[in-house]
């Protein structure tokens, strides 16, 4: 039996933090002992996850949260959060690059340059300035572990995907890179696909789909969490939720 996931003492970030995958990745972080600094544009969404932690703090003694309403169009807002969380903490041990949007559905052709833009500025700038603001606390860390957030549709590059599944794309190969620098550190670096999921993405998506099929958000974090845990090893890889394990997309060189 795996023991279960033990981060006492440890500093985690989550983005896109108020609702979905990231809310309940954000959760149980706390609750296997981290300090979660949540981030998210919605503050509604951020109350009520400090209001969960604080109860799960209360039952078993563990987790606690921070809580910073930001934008990731905010660039200097996010280079400011690398400063901030250096001058608290000295480091940091997880990070989770879980904002994204979804932009439109819509042949390449009649995706508006505004739509495009943002997609691109949110899920692939934001990321990677997300990433420079935080790679050096991230390796003053005994057990870096970075997990960023990608997509199935980064490989089947469906139509009328053509925004998001580019913007995912960019996003993992940053991410491989990224884990491909560091591989000879303590810093781990993975991506994630966490397959269809109950969210509010997935409805906008998918409008006529039966939610009820699909698994809830809670489920699919659960799995994901374990990517935080100082004991991993794997490192420059892709973690498939629905098949459960890792796998790799790298072509030969």
């Amino acid at each position: 039996m795996t023991p279960p996931l033990d981060l006492t003492g440890r500093v985690a970030l989550v983005t896109g933090a108020s609702r979905g995958i990231g809310y309940f990745i954000a959760r149980d972080l706390a609750a296997a002992g981290a300090h979660v600094i949540a981030v998210a544009r919605t503050v509604g969404g951020l109350e009520e996850l400090d209001d969960e932690i604080k109860a799960e703090k209360a039952r078993s003694g563990k987790g606690e949260a921070t809580l910073v309403p930001l934008d990731l169009t905010d660039m200097a807002g996010i280079d400011r959060l690398g400063g901030a969380i250096h001058e608290r903490w000295g480091k940091l041990d997880v990070l989770v690059a879980n904002a994204g949007v979804l932009g439109v559905i819509a042949p390449i052709g009649h995706v508006e340059a505004k739509v495009f833009d943002k997609v691109m500025s949110i899920n692939v700038t934001g990321t990677w300035r997300l990433i420079r603001s935080v790679d050096p606390l991230l390796r003053l860390s005994d057990a870096g572990r970075a997990i960023v957030m990608s997509s199935g549709a980064a490989h089947s590059a469906k139509a009328y995907w053509a925004p998001y599944a580019a913007s995912k794309a960019a996003v993992e190969a940053m991410a491989r890179s990224w884990a491909d620098e560091t591989k000879n550190l303590a810093l781990r670096v993975n991506s994630v696909n966490p397959g269809a999921t109950r969210t509010a993405m997935r409805a906008q998506a998918m409008p006529g789909e039966d939610p009820q099929t699909l698994p809830h958000p809670s489920e699919v974090a659960a799995k994901i969490v374990a990517l935080a845990s100082p004991s991993l090893g794997e490192t420059g890889l892709i973690y498939d939720v629905p098949q459960g394990r890792f796998i790799s997309y790298r072509m030969p060189e």
